[in-house]
């Protein structure tokens, strides 16, 4: 072992040991181990940055856009309403819900496919009275499957590809991955269907009708005697924090303000709308001047406060509705403060939780996570423009959107265009999908401006920083020497073994760190450990695809993972259950796929 191998193992290690740890994001671990390559002289620092114009990199950015048009113009919304039985029992629409989800991802980007049907499997579950978690986790690992299945589903494929590419004169084609890929996710879809969703651990997580946060709504009156009468608000709100309580509205002479300005003077007879535990209240009421005006209790579902004057109509109806924070999203580690919920978009924070978990205490500093789901107060129009812009999820019952037909159509032929470009070999899959983003921006499919936030950035540099560390691994000899002690000493020179050694590695490595980064990681050996064992190395790289799609033991494992660890109220070990027994079932069909279609 040479200092150049030395030096790539630690920093290889120093990597996977960050994306394990989780305290910083991945692709700023990814640019760290890029930067520590070039600074040990493992990679020069004029090929630092190739990665960014990498096939894969190109088509990763530009599918997720299409994946985007596909979305935002309704056209995934129509074909939903027309797929899934309206009138059927638990099983049959388990079944359609999650092959949906499984033929969607195969197209467009997977966490995409989740976050669209999952107000429908939460809905499907109050429907039949289940947890909403035994409808969320398969369908969950059903989009995973489905990414399997062809070039474009997950980007693990898309580096698969580009390793290849470098062996052979072209990469892998869109479907070479359907024939091992659609029996193995056929094969765990009917598993999840008949089985699994049994193994889903019983987690009953109250929805925003009854969303428990051991709260009140009250109503409070300025007495003549109150210490707050001239008080501006924002001299208020830090008395109120300190009994863990806030201002969720405020009446005055019949009028509601539901989310007042901070230079609002109080005066007498002004009515205040706090949100307080029930202990809380007399902390605030006989020393601040107040007087109980009306209570009613928080679990109400978006109960409207009526002004003390009955006859003056109300204004603008709020609701209580639900968001869970997206991977990725601009919510990510930012609290209600700094988001200015209330001053910009009107709406108040009422509650949150984690991983089943709920807590008030200091909410609006509470830096959020994915997989919060947040409880939010204000009208419906303000609460969908923040979800829309902050990316968002809603969960309790959205409204059915009527497609654009006009902009649907052409985003789905352009989809379709696409796809038939690179399946049929008539342009590179980077080119053809590069078109189709320009095509959309041409006909205005999508608005020019979310073209890019359309861009998941995070994954993009993730994969432009870890493929020339991959390489990396390949030039110093490192890859030709991790394979042979792999084999020596487990495999002991059988292919089929190493082969499922590659395949089980692969997968117990995705279900830690991002999936993309174990592709990048795993490629080089897999293509080392078929060199040395003088057999083509199609089916290793297959069985790197596979593994690194298949990320079901922990919640951090895969974004789907994470998405649904809020509203499925799971907690970090209940994931294993189902999913050790899927991964079980991935391995023993996968490696006689394999072994049949790519063989050795």
């Amino acid at each position: 072992m040479n200092q150049d191998q030395i030096v790539i193992i630690v920093i290889l290690l120093a990597t996977i040991a960050l994306f394990l740890w989780g305290r910083w994001r991945h692709d700023l671990v990814a640019i760290g181990a890029l930067l520590a390559c070039v600074l040990s002289g493992l990679l020069p620092a004029s090929n630092a940055f190739l990665g960014f114009g990498h096939p894969a990199v190109i088509t990763v950015a530009s599918v997720l856009i299409l994946s985007s048009g596909l979305e935002s113009t309704g056209a995934i919304d129509a074909i939903t309403r027309r797929i899934l039985p309206a009138q059927a029992g638990p099983l049959v629409t388990l079944a359609a819900l999650t092959s949906l989800g499984a033929l969607l991802s195969a197209f467009m980007n997977n966490v995409g496919a989740l976050a669209l049907l999952m107000p429908v499997a939460i809905q499907i579950a109050a429907k039949y009275g289940l947890s909403p978690g035994k409808i969320l986790m398969p369908l969950s690992f059903g989009t995973i499957l489905g990414g399997m299945t062809t070039l474009i589903g997950t980007p693990p494929n898309l580096i698969v590809s580009g390793f290849r590419q470098r062996l052979a004169s072209d990469g892998f084609a869109m479907f070479d991955f359907t024939p091992v890929g659609l029996v193995v996710a056929s094969a765990g879809i009917l598993f999840l269907v008949l089985i699994g969703w049994r193994l889903v651990p019983e987690r009953k997580r109250p929805d925003s009708s009854n969303f428990d946060a051991g709260t009140y709504f009250t109503e409070v009156r300025l007495t003549e005697k109150s210490v707050l009468d001239g008080t501006p608000l924002r001299e208020v709100e830090p008395m109120l924090e300190q009994a863990d309580a806030q201002i969720v509205g405020f009446v005055r002479k019949g009028v509601r303000i539901n989310a007042p300005g901070p230079r609002l003077k109080l005066r007498s007879g002004d009515i205040l709308v706090i949100e307080a535990d029930p202990k809380s209240l007399n902390e605030l009421l006989s020393p601040l001047g107040l007087e109980l005006e009306e209570a009613s209790n928080a679990s109400g579902a978006a109960e409207k406060v009526r002004d003390p004057e009955q006859d003056k109509p109300e204004q603008e109806e709020h609701v209580l509705q639900e968001l869970v924070v997206m991977t990725g999203s601009n919510t990510q580690n930012r609290s209600a403060t700094n988001l200015k919920l209330r001053s910009r978009y009107g709406i108040n924070l009422l509650a949150l939780s984690r991983q089943g978990a709920r807590s008030i205490k200091r909410l609006r500093s509470t830096t959020f996570q994915a997989g919060d789901v947040l409880l939010v107060q204000g009208s419906a129009e303000a609460i969908a423009d923040f979800a829309a812009e902050s990316g968002c999820l809603p969960l309790a019952a959205r409204a059915i959107r009527l497609p654009d037909q006009r902009r649907a159509f052409m985003a789905s032929a352009i989809m379709l265009l696409a796809v038939a470009g690179a399946a049929f070999g008539l342009l590179p899959a980077a080119i053809s999908f590069s078109a189709g983003v320009l095509a959309f921006m041409a006909l205005r499919v999508l608005p020019l401006g979310k073209i890019y936030t359309a861009v998941d950035w995070p994954v993009v540099v993730l994969l432009a920083a870890l493929i020339p560390v991959a390489g990396a691994m390949a030039t110093t000899g490192t890859a030709d020497l991790l394979a042979g002690a792999m084999l020596q000493t487990l495999a002991q020179g059988n292919p089929v073994i190493a082969l499922a050694l590659i395949l089980i590695v692969t997968m117990t490595l995705s279900d830690f760190m991002n999936n993309a980064a174990t592709a990048a990681v795993m490629c080089p050996l897999a293509i080392s450990m078929a060199r040395q064992l003088g057999v083509y190395p199609d089916a290793f790289l297959m069985a790197v695809a596979i593994g690194a799609s298949c990320a079901f033991l922990t919640p951090i494992g895969h974004q789907n993972n994470t998405l649904i660890l809020g509203p499925g109220g799971f907690r970090f070990g209940d994931y294993w259950r189902l999913g050790l027994l899927l991964e079980i079932l991935v391995i023993a069909v996968s490696l006689p796929m394999l072994l049949w279609v790519w063989p050795l």
